[in-house]
């Protein structure tokens, strides 16, 4: 694997975490997080115009909206009562876990050796996280595991769409498009209200936040494109670490070594359990 391709992978863990620290230091988290889905709104929609996907996916392409939309209502609620360094780690290490857990209980799909310990690993660190001195709050240690259960979902929805629609663009294009919907009416829903000023910092700000996380997608992507997926999916769970340092370093949350062993247990976790 190249430098390229690293220097890639990890510019992705570290966008990606990035992109959560601008969410979780917003006012209004909900607010936050349907003002950033407009950079990426604007950004799908040529793509989108330019073509469709097949008919047999237009059920995937909603749902998978309607999915994406919930993880984000739920990864607001997560992050009113926990910390970047806490709820992240918790919800990208659940991800890995419960698909495999499900697997082994639903499908007969038993792991492997390394993703048994991987398994392992990853509850560690979620339970080191969620027990003693500072520790996360229940109610967002059940929104994060929640969080990562929605994930898995839209994921697999979109592992299944995809294929049946065609032309991938098309239907990563539609799926934002319809979310960059869906989001701001479910605002509308929960508040009655949307009110967005251009000129303010906080828009600005929110808006950049979205920039972020869309280009933390294309940065992966293009890592997937150049190298082999195991490795690159593996480098850029190490984004549970740099979600702890970033929260440290520009949130003023405290950074334990209790914190940063239970982010390394997650981070090897996820890795032993994707890597092929």
């Amino acid at each position: 694997m190249s430098g390229l391709v690293i220097g890639l992978a990890l510019l992705a863990a570290i966008m990606h975490a990035t992109w959560n620290a601008f969410l979780r230091t917003g006012s209004d988290r909900l607010w936050s997080v349907t003002v950033m889905s407009f950079s990426s709104t604007i950004v799908a929609l040529p793509f989108a115009l330019s073509s469709l996907p097949s008919p047999h996916a237009w059920p995937y392409v909603i749902l998978s909206a309607f999915l994406q939309v919930t993880y984000s209502v739920f990864l607001v609620m997560a992050y009113r009562y926990g910390e970047l360094g806490q709820v992240y780690p918790i919800v990208r290490g659940s991800v890995p876990l419960l698909v495999t857990l499900s697997g082994a209980l639903m499908a007969r799909e038993y792991p492997t050796i390394p993703q048994a310990i991987g398994v392992a690993l990853v509850a560690m660190g979620i339970i080191s996280l969620s027990l003693g001195h500072r520790r996360a709050a229940t109610s967002s240690i059940l929104f994060a595991i929640t969080t990562g259960v929605i994930i898995a979902s839209y994921a697999t929805v979109d592992a299944i769409g995809v294929r049946k629609a065609g032309s991938s663009v098309s239907y990563i294009a539609w799926v934002l498009v319809i979310y960059g919907a869906f989001l701001p009416a479910t605002f509308f829903a929960l508040r009655g209200k949307l009110v967005v000023d251009f000129r303010a910092t906080e828009t600005l700000k929110a808006l950049g936040g979205g920039l972020v996380a869309l280009v933390a997608y294309g940065v992966v992507v293009a890592a997937f494109a150049l190298g082999p997926a195991g490795p690159i999916a593996a480098i850029r769970e190490t984004s549970v670490v740099f979600a702890a340092l970033i929260g440290w370093l520009f949130l003023g949350e405290e950074l334990t070594p209790r914190r940063i062993v239970a982010c390394v247990l997650v981070a090897l976790g996820a890795i032993s359990i994707g890597y092929r």
